[in-house]
């Protein structure tokens, strides 16, 4: 039986905004010197604010609640009876899950039309109900495949969708790449590594301009890959890399550009970039490992899973 309920937030784009502009009029000066529209994003900003309120009326009085923002999550304590309620993108549930060794994760959508629903699939008018279900252990939930990269010294993080390894700008990207008893010197944008769930996202759309380049240089009529011939079920226990924009040099191979990390097996890389080299997961930058000359990394399936409640089939 779960005996508390913590409901992870994030900022709205008119809350990021205020905090950049100082005030809501130098956040619309700002949006309307480009063309764009303040009425849109405070719209979008009131949506949110009124989910949020309904989400809140739902939750029972009398169990314990706490609510934090996004930004608190790498320090926060999760306790092991916790059930954890986000309410926003698909993004804010997949930086959460990974926050979560043992607590079922129940994602809310506040705004349908903006949020796609991958991970938050639980309309907000629905989630008092599921909320109940939950807390009394009623409820299904999803195991969801986490990837960890590992540090020659100790230091890790987890990855949801999909752990980045390359450099910080738009510069090239210089490692050593070792799978299968093969290493091989690359120069490239970035390695992608995904989990069964981010192989609907990021490793979608490498593969998907990948084979339209290489259809547009064929000549011939080009359809996008089959979403079974790279996607993976969420609680997969297989890895998908992909090198980003690999270059041949004399330094520089890409025979190892694209396969599986079958379980049981590694991703190492080491890094040859005097600086600017990182690591992070799931498109936060802000929280990542620095990667430099001479840094080991070790890339594999992770030891734990993230516990999704299922309140759609076909996860």
């Amino acid at each position: 039986m779960l005996d508390r309920i913590v409901v992870v937030t994030r900022p709205t784009q008119l809350e990021d905004l205020i905090a950049r502009f100082n005030t809501e009029a130098q956040a619309r000066f700002y949006l309307e010197q480009l063309g764009a529209s303040f009425e849109a994003v405070q719209a979008a900003h009131e949506r949110y604010r009124a989910a949020q309120t309904l989400l809140r009326a739902q939750l029972p009085p009398r169990v314990k609640q706490h609510v934090i923002a996004r930004a608190y999550l790498p320090n926060y304590l999760f306790g092991e009876r916790d059930l954890v309620v986000t309410i926003g993108p698909d993004g804010l549930a997949a930086n959460t899950a990974k926050y979560l060794p043992v607590q079922p994760l129940l994602a809310v959508n506040p705004d349908p039309l903006s949020v796609d629903g991958v991970l938050a699939r639980c309309p907000v008018e629905a989630a008092g109900a599921w909320v109940m279900r939950a807390l009394a252990g009623q409820a299904p939930v999803q195991a969801v495949s986490l990837a960890e990269a590992t540090l020659h010294d100790g230091q890790s993080l987890l990855a949801f969708n999909e752990i980045f390894v390359g450099a910080r700008t738009h510069v090239s990207a210089r490692y050593r790449l070792t799978l299968h008893g093969q290493t091989e010197a690359q120069s490239s944008s970035g390695v992608i590594v995904a989990t069964g769930a981010g192989s609907t996202g990021w490793l979608k759309s490498i593969v998907t301009g990948a084979a339209g380049v290489a259809g547009g240089l064929a000549g011939g009529a080009w359809t996008p890959p089959a979403p079974e011939s790279y996607q993976l079920p969420w609680e997969s226990p297989r890895l998908t890399y992909a090198v980003r924009e690999p270059f041949v040099s004399r330094l520089s191979a890409a025979g190892l550009v694209y396969g599986p990390i079958d379980p049981g097996e590694s991703l190492m890389i080491r890094s040859e970039m005097p600086e600017g080299g990182v690591i992070f997961s799931d498109g936060i930058e802000s929280d990542a490992l620095d990667f430099n000359a001479g840094a080991i990394a070790t890339i594999r399936l992770a030891t734990r899973q993230a516990h999704l409640v299922q309140t759609q089939s076909g996860m």
